[in-house]
């Protein structure tokens, strides 16, 4: 193919590179192509700077049948929040703030919660400590294909009023959507403006980022690829309001090679001093070999160059932004599926990086899907829990979330990250008696009864009798729009909250019952005279009482 090649400031932007030699490596260029031809991934934008030069490359195709561009729009996700520590660390930079600034300094207005006279400062949440949890629990969608478009100030403002930190700020690391969202609209306050506003005027403009913007209100711009969740679905956008600093931006590769060569101080920019304090390390992030700056990750390997970036990910789209600590190496990644790209970022950078291999999804239909189900003992104190929701096969490990995996072949599947793959074992007569996980070596698990699993996993179940269950029934005031609501389904305690789906809840003693699909108890309170007046959740460390409505 012929290349097709325009100046653009003191870059080179390369449009579908194929028949001349490209700054990617050619085993990430290799793996680009296996994953789009796979099906996992329908596009990939890509901008790579090797040296003082810098290219961006496109694969794949669209919804439309055209082929991506440099100016093809997507979401970057938490790529965002690089923009709100650049305009943090510009603010400190200038002399208007101070790292160890209280946050409530900014707003003056909201109740913001401390802890032993320990307050939250303008540091604690850039680096990802400052108590706050990833998510408000009165994040309530209207719309959960578009969970943050209605979150505005007030339900923001009203969530701080009512949340009790469960440690000290700046203390502990713990990824919060929730605080990145919260300090960059205290940041458009502070400068009497908005979000948005701010970052077009201290980092688009100035930037010359002509083609990004916030995803505020409903509205999309032409240009922009369709998102696709995990399995390939085409899937909606997100949109924005009070926590747009944590995810809301929109760009392209022309746009993010930009913001990558002002990072790498490639770009003449005012802003590079900023940019430089944002990146600099400063706390553990507590994954080993990696340090936080102000929310640049800093991963760092003995013999090796330190790589400084960030991820992001959406509901249809997910992004990569990283360099080598001596600014001759850098990378941006921008897909339209929910598909994280971190290995190709990673292996772009650092030519040892391992790589997932790529896999072709076979569509399987949920009867098919069900001969999986079941709870498999992987190690004397770990199981895995097989289930199905919907068409959607999930797997669990003890005290772990539920992911998706998909089919690649008849008892053959896959996880979309850690280069997972699982295998289930058949018996003479068909069933599935077992599984055998791949992952650093194969790992083999029988299936086990729920009685066996758990006494694996330290669980002792026990069972209460219809009018004893029958008094947990009702609605919770968890936070302001997020209840509780409490049924029976034959005979089975049932637990919904908000928007999410209900789930079962399994009874340990009486007023004490556990879920085993996530990682979490509730206890329900009882008043003086019997009655249950409150229910008591207990997840990622936190407690959280909700009154019952009513009562």
């Amino acid at each position: 193919m012929k290349r097709v090649a325009v100046v653009a400031g003191a870059c080179l932007v390369a449009m579908n590179v194929m028949a001349a030699p490209s700054l990617i490596p050619a085993r990430v260029e290799q793996a680009i192509h296996d994953r789009v031809a796979a099906g996992e991934n329908p596009t990939f934008v890509i901008a790579v700077v090797d040296g003082d030069k810098g290219e961006v490359h496109a694969f794949g195709k669209l919804d439309t049948g055209a082929a991506p561009t440099s100016a093809t729009i997507y979401e970057i996700g938490s790529v965002t929040k690089t923009f709100t520590a650049t305009l943090l660390a510009n603010a400190v930079d200038n002399g208007q703030l101070r790292l160890d600034q209280p946050l409530s300094k900014l707003l003056p207005g909201f109740s913001i919660p401390s802890k032993d006279g320990k307050t939250i400062t303008l540091a604690a949440i850039a680096e990802q400590n400052s108590g706050l949890p990833r998510l408000p629990a009165n994040l309530a969608p209207a719309d959960p294909t578009d969970p943050y478009a209605d979150y505005d100030a007030a339900k923001l403002k009203q969530f701080l009023a009512n949340y009790t930190l469960p440690r000290d700020p700046g203390t502990t690391y713990e990824y919060s959507n929730l605080a990145v969202g919260l300090l960059g609209y205290a940041l458009g306050q502070h400068a009497r403006s908005s979000y948005p506003a701010l970052l077009k005027t201290a980092i688009f403009e100035p930037l010359g980022m002509k083609d990004t913007s916030v995803a505020m209100g409903k509205g999309n711009p032409a240009g922009m690829a369709i998102g696709h969740d995990a399995s390939g679905k085409a899937v909606p956008n997100w949109h924005f309001d009070a926590l747009a600093a944590a995810g809301g931006i929109r760009s392209t590769g022309a746009d993010m090679l930009r913001y990558l060569e002002a990072n790498m101080g490639l770009l003449r920019s005012p802003l590079l001093p900023a940019m430089q304090l944002a990146q600099s390390p400063r706390a553990s992030s507590g994954v080993p070999d990696n340090q936080i700056g102000l929310i640049w990750m800093t991963l760092h390997k003995e013999g090796g160059q330190d790589v400084i970036w960030h991820n992001g990910m959406t509901g249809g789209y997910a992004s990569f932004i990283g360099f080598t600590a001596d600014r001759k190496h850098g990378v941006v990644i921008l897909t339209n599926a929910q598909i994280g790209v971190d290995d190709l970022g990673l292996a772009t950078l650092r030519a040892g990086w391992p790589l997932a291999q790529a896999h072709k999804k076979l569509a399987m239909s949920a009867a098919e899907l069900k001969v999986y189900q079941g709870i498999y003992q992987l190690s004397p104190r770990m199981v895995l829990r097989i289930s199905l929701a919907g068409d959607q096969l999930l797997t669990q490990a003890t005290g772990q979330q539920p992911i998706p995996i998909y089919p690649t072949a008849r008892d053959e599947f896959f996880a979309q990250f850690d280069n997972i793959t699982i295998s289930f074992k058949r018996k003479a007569d068909g069933t599935v008696d077992s599984l055998v996980v791949h992952q650093h070596g194969d790992h083999p698990a029988p299936k086990i009864s729920e009685a066996t699993a758990d006494k694996v996993e330290g669980i002792s179940q026990v069972t209460l009798d219809t009018a004893t269950l029958q008094g947990y029934l009702g609605r919770y005031d968890l936070a302001p729009g997020a209840a509780f609501v409490v049924t029976i389904d034959h005979g089975q305690l049932m637990a919904k909250l908000a928007s999410q789906p209900s789930l079962p809840l399994y009874a340990s003693a009486k007023d004490h019952f556990f879920y085993r699909v996530v990682d979490a108890k509730i206890d329900f309170e009882r008043d003086a005279s019997g009655r249950v007046v409150a229910l008591v959740l207990h997840q990622n460390g936190q407690t959280k009482r909700a009154p019952k409505i009513g009562e």
